[in-house]
């Protein structure tokens, strides 16, 4: 187990770097595991991540790939919600990525 040091806070990540209490999820906090996966957020990336913690509130997981581009392209357009561009923004992995930053439980069926 490791964690982050946030304004003099320690935030417990679990083995895969997944935050061990939700609650601990922060703007600072998703940009300090975003740093980590050498990713400076962009405005793109925040709408995705808003996203992604909006479906959780409401489904209570985090989704796999599939659901996340067809939950984007319903919420955010077909521009957004496909392949290449959440391939492009988390570096070829957008759920399991997406869902660490936005300070998620990682996608039961991501290995």
């Amino acid at each position: 187990m490791s964690s982050l040091l946030i304004n003099g806070k320690p935030i417990a990540l679990d083995k895969d770097g997944y935050l061990l209490d939700l609650n601990d999820w922060s703007a600072e906090v998703a940009q300090a595991l975003a740093a980590q996966a050498q990713i400076e957020l962009s405005p793109d990336h925040w709408e995705i991540l808003e996203l992604l913690r909006s479906f959780y509130q409401t489904f209570e997981l985090s989704p796999a790939t599939r659901p996340l581009i067809k939950y984007t392209a319903q919420k955010l357009g077909p521009e957004k919600g496909n392949s290449l561009h959440l391939n492009r923004l988390f570096n070829g992995t957008p759920a399991k990525l997406a869902a660490k930053l936005a300070g998620l439980p990682k996608p039961t069926n991501c290995l």
